[in-house]
């Protein structure tokens, strides 16, 4: 069967399988179906094997060319959990804060080591934002161009010392990522060299 019927649906918590015109199987339990976009929402075991989660999976109907109920749910499926709508609003606040930092990084002309150096100290440290063309780490610390080490500016201690630390790294990480394809790219040379 390609698609339900007119008033034909699929129960939230029933177990469905789906054979994809690709001929992959899917095999899931039903979190959400919509009739008018022939979508279906199945909760599948984790690809990844951890455990507590699960992979979600979009089926448009349209593209299957089976679909077989493996247990059909006659109960009444458990209330959603509530959303904490405050929370929600505020991450997408902040995301939207720190999306806007970064594109006033690029039209300010920041460079590209200066953004990536950004991106690196802001997975370690949060409080971390653009003034102008200087990175400010947790009110502390200045980073100035060309954004070194030694252009790290704020009271002595262990946040500016911090801060180098993660600086230092980042530009060691950056020159042995150049070195890698660099020396692959010269043994790939002395390879043909020697079978010619």
């Amino acid at each position: 069967m390609a698609a339900p019927g007119p008033g034909e649906y699929f129960s939230v918590g029933s177990h469905v399988s789906c054979l994809t015109c690709l001929g992959q199987r899917l095999q899931g339990e039903v979190v959400a179906f919509d009739y008018q976009s022939k979508m279906l929402t199945l909760k599948c075991a984790p690809s990844s094997g951890k455990p507590n989660v699960n992979d979600v999976i979009l089926i448009n109907l349209t593209y299957v060319s089976e679909v077989e109920i493996i247990h059909d749910r006659a109960e009444t499926p458990p209330p959603l959990a509530s959303l904490n709508v405050s929370k929600l609003a505020n991450r997408a606040r902040a995301e939207k804060e720190d999306k806007l930092s970064q594109a006033h990084a690029v039209s300010a002309g920041v460079s590209v080591e200066g953004q990536q150096l950004f991106q690196t100290i802001h997975k370690t440290i949060k409080e971390c934002k653009w003034q102008e063309k200087n990175i400010i780490v947790m009110d502390d610390v200045v980073i100035t161009p060309p954004y070194q080490a030694e252009n790290c500016k704020g009271k002595e201690g262990s946040a500016l010392g911090h801060v180098r630390k993660i600086v230092e790294k980042h530009f060691r990480d950056v020159e042995s990522q150049k070195s890698t394809p660099r020396s692959q790219a010269q043994q790939t040379q002395k390879d043909s060299a020697l079978s010619s």
